[in-house]
């Protein structure tokens, strides 16, 4: 091969001055691109979901469903990018989330969505007649990670609406902002109400006034006159100027002009009630919501965006108020600061590893600092390299990446080692530098890239996964293997260059004193090492049995491990989602989110409390899960002073909060990492037949309910609501003269009222409704005395033609997948993972499942779907990963046989992994199966190397036994030394939430599988190829 023919290492060594040349490139353009690296909190992750939603007023829940839900789901079924459909309908609108598959590039989301306006718009015409235009939300994922409030309690709403507008401007003027989203805005309309009093003493009605209204507001094309030279256009000033001119508005009846003003009170106002409103600490703001742009550093964001505050203040009046109430810019710098911490106390560890393993001698007692030295130079040359390709390919600094390069540290010495150990071994043994030199790139280049090819390709699964959790976690195989592969250019290219220059001066006489030296010392550390393999291979089948139940044990602990998606955020925020019955009021809502809000500003160490009312919070953290806007909820985002008060805060929230509103279903959670997931516990139930789910549905919430380790179990269908139905006398009716709609009209003025035109004032647009006066519309026995009219224009009183009843309807239903799908969910208490919780409740679900009606289906949904779903895409990669290690083996050891000897070595690792996790009572996440897997390719690695050098032995002339002890004697040093750089590099990793357990995973893997590996090896060769 090329790599035999070429030496690389001493071309180096004889063109030094283009090496010097490339380290002071790589090292300042490394460095620099470490700066400029775009920061960030998560990956870059694409929301592969668009939000559909349609409009059909008057509607029940079941009839949208039905009418409108099924039909538009029917037709997205013929979308082969389709992942999921999900749908929840309400009285009067469906909602659609249409989720596309992982594998789908982010690029092509685009052409998708566009594929998915059009075949609604083909669907749109079929419909039922009232079903109103249907809407799009493609921007579902859009991260607000900077959010201000704004204050002021003496201002008016419309000169609030005038800062809020600049402000707005004013963001997003700045480089890196997306998006500038205004949330909690009350704007203001025009209300007109009456009193049935003065409605009957005119003899007038609703219907009446609100014809006159809009005649008397109009903008109307009226011509123009064209003579010979000019266009004079005509027009009617027909528009209202000001509340007064509506107020003076005058109404015919039949026996006389009047004003409106006589019989109604005009006014202007903030909705009421409110769709949305956020509260800071209990007071009404407007929230300003700042996305950034994809690609963009969110640290210099906040900076820029802190910088244009600063000039906001100066031109706001006294009395209003710029506050910042979401800073993710200070979360991300405060995570990377960490981050950094943790990598340089890596960076630390491995480079005193390094310089002691490598310098220290025992016989006589000293200490050479060149071997390590050369070794540790690498350390900050590979990560220049790496942060230079990181930049040129756009990958960011953010926990993923962080973790990554954490993780590579550890490995990234072990081609260095290996050729610096190399270089000195030749040096005892009498070579020159040059020869020296010569004799590592001969011996060790080749060995050593199939075996950081294999390393590398032991990440591989993880690049390859086509999911949105591999999208997640895709720069942990990124950058792994990146700074793998640039590890063993710099130990053929630089390390060589750097050990000849080091070693140059070194004499022939003291190198050979050195390899006496060093000959005592390095016998008398494996003394023990090679005593104990002698019995090994004297016993081959008993320590093969031995391995063999150590594996098994290893394998069993399986059972025995925590399972776990993603552990949750060191966020310090505390979120309070409040879920009051369906068809609460707003008001209602507000008054129970004042009581929470005044007994939390009770407790210690709480900066803030934000209350998003009618919706929840809007997406200012990647995994966080979105609540839909309804008038029966609200979030609240607590933030404590420090993180450490968190669990503090939360465990003296779960205490008074069940007391406060025992009506309500109040989920008390944390910020989690990952993709987000609804529930940590949910079934799902799938049925044609609507009616088919709920008597199962009782059965299996009953089981959910006794779970001691489960809280606020619930179906997501909720209730049945009251609701009043009206039945219209149509035979009466049509005698006086009274259609459905003027009655639909006249129940609309009495409720929230009906728009009756518009007011316009400068750019802003008003909504004029007309409704009957709040003491005339609260009560349901105030229905009896509405009035309607007829087509002659004669009153009627509406119950002469109509009678009232209560009915009780589904308040919403959920279909999953052009299903109805009812889930049973719950939030999780202990320290008890989801998953486990969810094979409890299985077993017990299991047993009534044969009771269930014919076309019922059951489904997993929760953290364990999404696991599932996420390993379903790792496990597709593990094939490739096998294939290519496995050729890599075959190619460097030129054979099939000695191949399946190294890849036997593959579940050591594992079992060490798992017994590690159960030691440290760790549970075995996502991101700790990723290591798991990635452990593969580090035994694999070891294994080549230690059989390689058996081989080379064999071709000295010695026999087998000798030839395996020689090796294994002779690769035993740098194998321990790399692999227990590797693992303690780990150790700084070990107390992070999200790094942790994969830490700990990788460590007792390397730990036992390295152990096991200079056994198992030996004996196998033993056992197989010997020809003794």
């Amino acid at each position: 091969m090329l790599i035999n023919k070429f030496n690389l290492s001493t071309w180096a060594v004889k063109h030094d001055y283009l090496v010097r040349y490339l380290l002071i490139i790589f090292i300042i353009s490394g460095f620099t691109s470490f700066f400029y690296l775009g920061q960030d909190e998560d990956p870059p992750f694409t929301f592969r979901a668009m939000v559909i939603s349609a409009e059909w007023p008057g509607a029940t829940a079941l009839e949208v469903a039905k009418q409108v839900t099924e039909p538009l789901e029917t037709k997205l079924k013929t979308i082969s990018a389709r992942s999921k459909i999900i749908s929840f309908s309400r009285e009067g609108k469906a909602t659609i989330i249409f989720q596309i598959r992982g594998d789908i590039p982010a690029e092509e989301t685009e052409m998708i969505w566009t594929n998915v306006r059009n075949k609604i718009k083909d669907i749109h015409k079929y419909l039922p007649y009232g079903v109103m235009q249907i809407s799009f939300n493609d921007d579902f994922g859009d991260t607000f990670g900077i959010i201000y409030a704004l204050s002021g309690e003496s201002y008016s709403p419309k000169l609030l609406d005038r800062f809020v507008r600049k402000i707005r401007e004013d963001f997003l003027s700045l480089k890196d902002v997306g998006k500038v989203e205004i949330f909690g805005q009350q704007r203001e309309k025009i209300y007109i109400e009456v009193s049935r009093r003065a409605l009957n003493k005119y003899n007038i009605t609703t219907e009446i006034l609100s014809q006159q209204l809009k005649e008397n507001n109009s903008v109307l094309f009226s011509g123009n006159i064209e003579d010979s030279k000019y266009i004079t256009s005509l027009r009617v000033d027909s528009q209202y100027r000001s509340v007064d001119e509506i107020k003076n508005t005058r109404i015919n009846t039949k026996n006389e002009v009047i004003k409106l003003g006589e019989v109604a009170k005009v006014f202007r106002s903030i909705p009421d009630p409110f769709n949305q409103k956020v509260k800071l600490d209990g007071n009404d703001v407007i929230a300003i919501g700042i996305s950034m742009k994809k690609g963009g550093d969110i640290i210099n964001l906040g900076k820029n965006v802190d910088k244009e505050v600063r000039k906001i203040k100066t031109y706001l009046p006294i009395g209003i108020n710029l506050e910042k109430i979401q800073d993710q810019p200070n979360a991300v710098s405060e995570t990377v600061n960490e981050f950094l911490i943790v990598f340089f106390e890596a960076v630390l560890i491995v480079l005193v590893v390094s310089l002691l393993s490598l310098g220290i001698k025992r016989s006589p007692i000293s200490f050479d600092f060149k071997p390590g030295l050369i070794v540790a130079i690498s350390i900050p040359l590979v990560m220049a390299i790496t942060f230079l390709i990181m930049k040129m390919f756009g990958i960011g600094l953010h926990k993923v990446s962080l973790g990554a390069l954490i993780i590579s540290l550890g490995l990234l010495v072990d081609d260095a080692i290996i050729v610096v150990e190399m270089m000195f071994r030749k040096i005892e043994q009498g070579f020159g530098p040059f020869e020296a030199v010569s004799a590592s790139y001969e011996l060790t280049a080749k060995p050593m890239l199939t075996g950081t090819l294999i390393t590398a390709i032991g990440f591989l699964p993880i690049g390859l996964a086509r999911s949105e959790v591999g999208e997640y976690t895709f720069a942990i195989y990124a950058v792994t293997a990146t700074a793998l592969l640039v590890s063993w250019f710099v130990a053929v290219f630089f390390i060589p260059v750097f050990g000849y220059w080091l070693l140059n001066y070194v004499s022939k006489k003291q190198s050979k004193e050195v390899k006496k030296n060093s000959k005592d010392d390095y016998s008398e550390k494996i003394q023990i090492f090679r005593k104990s393999l002698k019995l090994f291979l004297s016993y081959k089948f008993f320590s093969l049995f031995l391995i063999f139940i150590i594996c098994v044990f290893g394998f069993f602990g399986l059972k025995k491990v925590e399972k776990q998606f993603f552990p949750e955020s060191n966020r310090p925020e505390i979120l309070v989602d409040i879920y009051l019955p369906e068809r609460t009021s707003s008001r209602e809502t507000e008054k129970a989110v004042a009581k929470i809000e005044r007994e939390v500003k009770k407790i210690a160490n709480v900066e803030s409390i934000v209350s998003w009312l009618g919706s929840g919070a809007p997406r200012f953290f990647l995994p966080l899960d979105i609540i839909f806007p309804n008038s029966n909820v609200a979030q609240l985002v607590i933030t404590p002073t420090s993180r450490q008060y968190r669990e503090k805060i939360l465990s003296e929230i779960r205490v008074v909060i069940n007391k406060l509103l025992p009506e309500a279903r109040v989920r008390l959670k944390v910020l989690p990492n990952g993709p987000p997931v609804p529930y940590p516990v949910s079934f799902r139930l799938l049925s044609d037949n609507e009616k088919d789910i709920y008597a199962v549905a009782d059965k299996i919430q009953r089981i959910l309910t006794k779970n001691h380790n489960l809280v606020g179990v619930h179906n997501n269908w909720g209730k049945n609501s009251p609701v009043v139905k009206v039945q219209v006398d149509k035979v009466r009716a049509r005698e006086l003269g009274v259609t459905p709609l003027a009655i639909s009209n006249a129940l609309k003025v009495r409720s929230f009222g009906t728009k009756v035109g518009e007011f316009r004032d400068e750019k802003l647009l008003l909504p004029i409704e007309l409704r009957l006066r709040k003491d005339e519309r609260d009560q349901i026995s105030d229905l009896r005395g509405i009035i309607v009219t007829s087509i002659s224009g004669e009153t009627v009183p509406i119950e002469k033609i109509v009678k009232f009843s209560v009915a009780w309807e589904p308040p919403i239903i959920w279909r999953y997948d052009n299903k109805y799908a009812m889930s049973i969910q719950g939030d999780t208490v202990g320290k008890q993972q989801s998953s486990a919780i969810t094979k409890e409740l299985l077993e017990e679900i299991n047993r009534v499942k044969s009771n269930f009606p014919v076309g019922v289906d059951l489904q997993i949904g929760g953290t364990v779907e999404e696991s599932n779903k996420g390993q379903t895409s790792i496990f597709a990669g593990l094939p490739i990963m096998f294939f290519l290690i496995f050729t890599l083996l075959v190619i460097q050891l030129s054979g099939i046989s000695r191949s399946l000897l190294v890849a036997v070595t593959a579940p050591l690792g594992v079992s060490g992994a798992i017994t590690a996790l159960i030691l440290f009572d760790r549970p075995l996440g996502f991101v700790a199966g990723l290591g798991v897997v990635a452990l593969i390719g580090m035994i694999i690695r070891n294994s080549l190397i230690l059989v390689d050098q058996i081989e080379r032995e064999r071709t000295k002339g010695l026999n087998t036994d000798d030839s395996i002890l020689n090796a294994t004697i002779g690769r035993f040093r740098p194998i321990m030394l790399t692999a227990g750089t590797a693992v303690l590099a780990m150790i700084p990793l070990t107390n992070s939430i999200f790094w942790g357990p994969m830490a700990v995973a990788i460590m007792g893997g390397l730990i036992i599988g390295t152990i096991l590996t200079l056994v198992l090896v030996p004996i196998l060769y033993s056992i197989f190829f010997n020809t003794n």
